[in-house]
């Protein structure tokens, strides 16, 4: 596709100066820049703080600057000294404040004090945290049930943090854990613990040098995590294959220049990233990878038939798998007319593929939420792992299973307990260490804390962190969810929109950044730690001065909750507020793989938690890693929207000024769009089928639910992009009304954020603007 179609025009390549320009912007926006650039010198190092950007790994070998673009954003955005102040909330009402953008709001800068909602005045007011635990703790103890309540928890969360939050919550009495990754690899976490026994990946930071071919599905590094970009180019200059399956064309995975690259910087220069990039049909994965093992089944017949060594690792699937004849007979089975209309590739494409992969020594696949937010995602993230098995591609050097998380502890907050089917040891170790009953009943996932509050089953929420009304699916049902409880809390850095929805007693709770300075009562810096995408536990301690005397730490504020509700007779929370050491005892008693916490998490870079299935050895039923020989989808959203005719699937996805809800500023340079949010991308001929123009204003409305809810995201311009025919994407949070709680993940609960069935309507008065 070329310009003649009216694609806007973008960056040439990821990274290169167009990401130092950003940089410095940013920094100059906090109004903060020279603590800003000095923070940033201890992000992600041995003795500094964890970046609270993205999950991607750091290098046991790493540089002075382990920073990305977006990890400059999310540094400076938390040192900005913008202050939202009492004197802000008396002067602009919560009705007021809902009429704001997401950016508006947190573009006021960092909460400074402790707020209780005033329903008379409809404003914040400032209170006494010792008031505020107390009223908290009695409104707690006053439920008829610990099931009333859902405690939700952000993945930006410290392992610390989050052990004490599943503590207080199960010592209150329920397992309600409505939890981020819910809406992100819930589908991982089940797909990998059915197939190898762990719900996390089995690769290391350094297997990146070492693989033949990667294969990137369904995520884009570009923005998401762009520190990832280095080592997919590293990999790429080495001779290795990028195999990129994503149905949009996103440049980061095409090009990147590198900006600590100085003599490229220079000479303008990038570096292409994939040597293969193909765009399947939005939930045509599974289909894709079931065509490539297809290709092999028919390449190995062929070989044996000639006298050639099988190009199968039998060795490995004899010792180490299950289930492998039942795999081979579905995927010799399944039609090639099935694969090819359901993945949206041509024969030809997935046999290039089948080609590179069986043409590697070491291979890894990696995923995001291209993948995880579909309705078939744990059958498609099996169906990776089949593949992988079928050459012995786990527990072996350069090889593996990668799926990405988002949030910088998405991962390690599951690690230390949030989780609301909680393991039968976890809990026996609990009640050994504290003297108490754990509750076995499971409890809620997010969509069924949203349902059990609009039904009145759940009275309060509290959120350590995160900006619940934006993140999830079904913008107005979700806020009515919230407005009717009886108790809302929320511990927060900045303001957003979900502080805006009160239950009828409402705190908002500001509590330090990753970056600041926590010491205790005795003078003494504390960190904290996180858990990385590869199992890597780092330590964090903040260098900046907190942005308000006010503030308490994550773990300060829980432990007062705690205190206030369920006593301090059994646990001593305010003496773990005081000192994390031990707390991290603690996690060392209960939770496996942390032996010797309190002196490994201060080597330089950390420690990996032991993770069995990259020894290969597979906890499943079977001991074995196993295979999925389940049929493919009878019909993806895609297929379904293919045969209404007007009716298009839409992807959510971030702009490149974007972290999950958090909108750094208004431009997406990688996709050609500036100092605008509500768009919509679609493919050129698909705007001329619908008579439509570049720049024309439409409105999208839901057909996925039968609900009888109208479902309408109004007043979003068209933008031509090369995706498939069919598809269109646009930006979350804005494009979150259009996502019915009704549509969810098989088994997972995941929103299907990425396959929503949409109509485009016109709008009575256009205003056509031009194209960026």
């Amino acid at each position: 596709m070329d310009r003649s179609q009216g694609l806007p025009k973008r960056s040439s390549a990821a990274g290169g100066w167009g990401a130092l320009k950003s940089c410095g912007k940013f920094l100059l926006g906090s109004r903060a820049p020279l603590s800003g650039a000095r923070a940033l010198l201890s992000a992600n190092q041995p003795d500094g703080f964890d970046c609270p950007g993205c999950a991607w790994g750091d290098p046991a070998h790493g540089s002075s600057f382990e920073f990305c673009e977006n990890g400059v954003k999310a540094v400076s955005w938390e040192a900005t000294d913008k202050r939202v102040t009492p004197r802000f909330f008396a002067k602009h009402p919560v009705t007021e404040l809902r009429g704001w953008t997401d950016y508006a709001l947190e573009s006021e800068g960092r909460l400074t004090h402790p707020m209780r909602y005033d329903a008379q005045s409809d404003t914040y007011r400032p209170v006494e945290w010792e008031e505020a635990f107390a009223e908290i703790g009695a409104t707690l103890r006053g439920f008829d049930h610990p099931d009333r309540v859902e405690f939700y928890t952000s993945g930006r969360a410290s392992n610390e943090a989050a052990y004490l939050y599943q503590l207080f919550a199960r010592a209150y009495g329920t397992n309600n854990f409505p939890d981020c990754s819910n809406m992100c690899h819930e589908a991982s976490g089940i797909a990998l613990t059915q197939a190898i026994g762990i719900g996390k990946g089995t690769v290391l930071l350094e297997d990146f040098e070492r693989a033949d071919a990667i294969f990137v599905v369904g995520q884009n590094p570009g923005t998401n995590h762009p520190r990832m970009l280095g080592d997919l180019r590293r990999a790429a200059e080495r001779g290795a294959r990028v195999v990129v399956l994503n149905p949009v064309r996103e440049r980061g995975l095409e090009r990147f220049a590198d900006p600590q690259n100085s003599v490229e910087m220079l000479r303008g220069a990038s570096h292409p990233i994939a040597s293969h990039y193909y765009q399947p049909k939005p939930g045509g994965d599974m289909a894709a990878f079931r065509g490539i093992a297809k290709v092999v089944f028919a390449r190995d017949t062929a070989a044996l038939a000639a006298g050639k060594p099988s190009l199968l690792d039998h060795a490995f699937i004899a010792a180490h798998t299950s289930a492998f004849d039942e795999y081979r007979a579905a995927v010799e089975a399944t039609a090639w007319e099935a694969i090819l209309d359901q993945s949206g590739l041509t024969r030809e494409d997935i046999e290039t593929a089948a080609d590179v992969y069986l043409g590697a020594e070491k291979v890894i696949a990696t995923w995001a939420m291209g993948v995880t937010q579909h309705r078939h995602s744990v059958a498609t993230i099996r169906e990776i792992a089949n593949l992988l098995f079928l050459r012995g591609h786990i527990g072996r050097p350069g090889s593996g299973l990668c799926p990405v998380r988002g949030h910088s502890n998405v991962q390690g907050d599951r690690t230390v307990g949030i989780n609301e089917k909680p393991p039968a040891a976890l809990l026996e170790a609990l009640d050994r260490a504290f003297g108490l009953t754990m509750p076995r009943k499971h409890g809620h996932n997010v969509l069924g804390a949203i349902g059990a509050m609009l039904d009145g089953s759940s009275k309060a929420f509290i959120g350590l962190g995160g900006n619940f009304v934006r993140a999830t699916p079904d913008t107005r049902l979700v806020e009515k969810a919230l407005a009717g409880c009886e108790l809302t809390v929320h511990i927060a850095t900045k303001l957003n929109h979900s502080h805006l929805v009160p239950g009828r007693v409402a705190y908002l709770l500001p509590c330090l950044g990753r970056t600041e300075i926590d010491r205790n009562s005795r003078g003494k810096v504390q960190i904290v730690t996180v858990e990385d995408s590869m199992s890597m536990v780092h330590g964090s301690g903040g260098i900046n001065k907190p942005a308000s005397p006010h503030l308490r730490s994550e773990i300060g504020i829980i432990a007062g909750m705690a205190a206030a509700t369920v006593g301090s007779e059994r646990i001593d929370w305010a003496g773990l507020a005081d000192d994390y050491d031990l707390i991290r005892d603690l996690i060392e008693r209960t939770i496996p793989g942390f032996d010797g916490f309190n002196t490994r998490v201060r080597r330089p870079r950390g420690f990996m938690l032991r993770n069995l299935a990259a020894e290969r050895v597979f906890e499943t039923a079977t001991g074995r890693a196993g295979f999925s020989s389940g049929p493919l989808p009878v019909a993806t959203e895609h297929q379904r929207a293919s045969r209404q005719g007007d009716t298009f699937v839409l992807q959510t996805f971030r702009s490149h000024d974007q972290y999950n809800t958090t909108i750094y500023g208004l431009d997406d340079r990688y996709r050609g769009v500036y100092g605008e949010r509500r768009v919509v991308f679609a493919h050129p001929d698909d705007l001329a089928e619908l008579k439509a123009r570049a720049g024309e204003r439409v409105d999208l409305v839901c057909v996925h639910a039968e609900d009888g809810i109208e479902r309408v995201a109004e007043d979003f311009r068209l933008v031509p992009f090369d995706m498939p025919r069919g598809s269109l994407a646009g930006y979350y949070p804005e494009l979150n009304v259009l996502v019915p709680l009704s549509a969810f993940g098989e088994f997972s609960d995941t929103p299907t954020s990425k396959s929503v069935l949409v109509q485009v309507r016109a709008r009575a008065a256009n205003d056509v603007g031009k194209a960026a």
